[in-house]
């Protein structure tokens, strides 16, 4: 477990030193969270949080991942990254729900071209069709838990952290390292801070 830890730690840097950077573009191009009805903050808030936390977890994994694995993660990475620019786009001008519905859809695909999909049910096509539901259920859940400081920052980290020990327990060292590395860079964005803050709109929320 010490390059999980590692990982962890540098992830978590990385995050740190990315986050005021994040701050600053955001006022600069005016991507901020204007309060309303539906949200607990007062006062217009920056978006770009989940820039600082993409960022740090590619860098981590980049940096300490296991060679090995990196034909295995490559669909990840490009599926990621695409719902990522995807996010950053609806933050800075918005996208009308069935772009951004299509865009989640593609990117579960790009994983399932890579050969990261279920295997379940006999066949394909049932375990295909799970692997898109998942992603796209799963990225909706994330977006829709993000109208307050630090829940989906604070979800996805426990999230990892038990992905973190079951991978250990299992000796599944790709999985492991994936966790460690978005454990660590949503430690940040785990709980509300008093001081300015940056919304950690998670990667996933296209």
């Amino acid at each position: 477990m010490t390059r999980e830890i590692l990982i962890v730690a540098t992830a978590l840097a990385l995050a740190l030193g990315g986050t005021p950077l994040a701050r600053r573009l955001a006022h600069q191009f005016g991507v901020l969270d204007q309060p309303n009805a539906r949200k607990v903050h007062a006062k217009p808030t920056p978006l770009l949080g989940g820039i600082a936390i993409y960022s740090a977890f590619m860098l981590a994994l980049l940096f300490l991942g296991d060679r090995f694995y990196v034909n295995q993660v490559v669909g990840i990475f490009v599926g990621a990254s695409f719902v990522s620019f995807l996010g950053l786009v609806d933050d800075s001008r918005g996208l009308h729900p069935l772009i951004k519905l299509g865009g989640q859809i593609v990117a579960a695909l790009i994983l399932v071209l890579s050969g990261v999909y279920a295997d379940i049910f006999p066949g394909n096509g049932l375990d295909i069709l799970l692997t898109v539901l998942w992603v796209v259920g799963i990225t909706n859940a994330m977006n829709l838990l993000d109208n307050m400081d630090g829940l989906s920052g604070g979800l996805a980290a426990i999230a990892a952290a038990f992905f973190l020990v079951l991978a250990g327990l299992s000796r599944q060292y790709l999985v492991g390292a994936l966790a460690a590395a978005l454990l660590g860079a949503c430690l940040l964005y785990t709980s509300p801070s008093p001081r300015d803050r940056t919304r950690s709109r998670m990667p996933s929320s296209a």
